[in-house]
């Protein structure tokens, strides 16, 4: 029909038409500019990658940090360990007898004296065995009274010529048989007397005593594992520790009138520290563990220490002279080994260092720092290094080690590189 619109499926209207060729071309246009940008951007990473340098390096932003002055002073070499508290003396208190034990003459736990009774054991059949040997005794001394009378005897018939040769020899012979048996039977009776006082067991040492181990009533032996009683000497008590084998050359060095001291770390509320002097350095080196054991003896008048308990231990070796010291933080580890950040005119600057010593808290190091630098203590991970960084206030090294239970650590060359 002429003026009607065609209404067939897949037929477009002039205005249709327009619409899609608009899109096509706002389509074209923004893949072009993205194309533009992308070739841009390429363009940008060529040019920095040819000067060595970074889009991120030129553009990084301030990065905050906190400082800390580089201080030259002497420093304390000073090791911390563990230690395990022994007792001076331990004895464990064993029957030398057999028999039945009557009665302990002590609470477990007391404190005992050297030689106090402590048990007593059945001493009857003991009394009995001394009185046998007496006896014996005094039936040989009688016979050897009459030996030797009868010695005398034949001695002056033979001078006389009443009696043989023969039978002067036979009555020496029988005094000295004689002679000897009592001497025999005194040693019986030394040893039956012995025995008897076996029955009644005292005190080896002063000490405390442990746990009763075989009470009254039973039939104790004299074997080592049958122990009655353990005393443990706490007054003057000891303390045991190791010691890295690098720090002999330091410990041989010290003696006479400027000996080593071990210090028990305590708090006030348990009364503070003690020191006391080193006394024993072992002879080996545990091949393990790579330690040498140290000892030293503390009064413990108060009873404060006991043996089996661990303390932290701090050992003062020495000294290193002028020093360059800064916070432990402001060290940083990387492939080529320790370096700190230093603050130059505004700028993060990266210098390695050689660590000599570490307390738990501040270091000291050698290498190209000096007295008042400023080191970054607080921040490093946003510092690039060249770049410019916004400094806080100052941070005040302590001066003395905050983490008790931190030990001090060595750079490859020691305490001294």
């Amino acid at each position: 029909m002429a003026g009607s619109h065609d209404l067939r499926v897949g037929a477009q209207s002039p205005t249709t038409s327009r619409f899609g060729t608009r899109f096509a071309r706002a389509r074209t246009l923004k893949w072009a500019v993205a194309a533009a940008g992308l070739l841009l951007a390429l363009a940008v990473y060529r040019h920095f990658a040819d000067k060595g340098t970074s889009p991120a390096a030129t553009g990084f932003p301030v990065a905050p940090v906190r400082v800390a002055k580089v201080e030259r002073r002497n420093m304390a070499v000073v090791e911390r360990t563990l230690g395990t508290v022994i007792p001076d003396a331990t004895v464990q208190v064993i029957a030398r007898v057999e028999g039945m034990l009557e009665t302990a003459y002590f609470q477990e736990g007391q404190f005992v004296k050297k030689g106090q009774l402590l048990f007593q054991i059945d001493p009857r059949p003991f009394q009995a065995a001394l009185a046998q040997t007496r006896a014996t005794l005094e039936h040989d001394q009688a016979m050897l009274r009459n030996a030797e009378r009868d010695r005398l005897r034949y001695e002056g018939l033979f001078k006389q010529n009443s009696a043989s040769s023969q039978q002067v020899d036979t009555a020496v012979a029988n005094a000295d048989a004689l002679t000897a048996t009592v001497a025999l039977d005194k040693a019986a009776v030394n040893f039956a007397r012995l025995n008897l006082e076996y029955t009644q067991i005292r005190s080896p040492i002063d000490g405390k005593t442990g746990a009763l181990l075989v009470q009254p009533g039973n039939m104790i032996s004299g074997t080592p594992s049958a122990a009655l009683v353990t005393i443990n000497k706490l007054r003057p008590i000891k303390l045991a520790f190791d010691l890295p084998q690098s720090d002999y050359w330091r410990i041989r060095g010290r003696g006479g009138a400027d000996p080593l001291l071990a210090t028990v770390d305590r708090s006030a509320a348990q009364g503070g520290p003690l020191s006391a002097p080193i006394y024993f350095t072992s002879n080996t080196v545990d091949s393990q563990s790579g330690t040498i054991e140290l000892r030293a003896t503390f009064a413990n008048t108060d009873l404060s220490l006991l043996p089996g308990q661990t303390v932290n231990v701090t050992v003062k070796l020495s000294d290193i002279s002028n020093a360059l010291i800064l916070p432990r933080n402001a060290l940083n580890y990387g492939p080529n080994g320790p370096y700190v950040f230093v603050v130059v005119d505004g700028r993060a600057v990266m210098r390695p260092v050689a660590l000599r010593f570490d307390d738990g808290t501040n270091v000291a190091v050698a290498g190209a720092l000096k007295p008042d630098d400023s080191v970054i203590v607080e921040g490093q991970l946003s510092v690039v290094p060249g770049e410019r960084v916004k400094v806080f206030p100052l941070v005040h090294m302590q001066m003395s080690p905050a983490d008790e239970n931190l030990g001090p650590q060595y750079g490859p060359d020691g305490p001294g590189g």
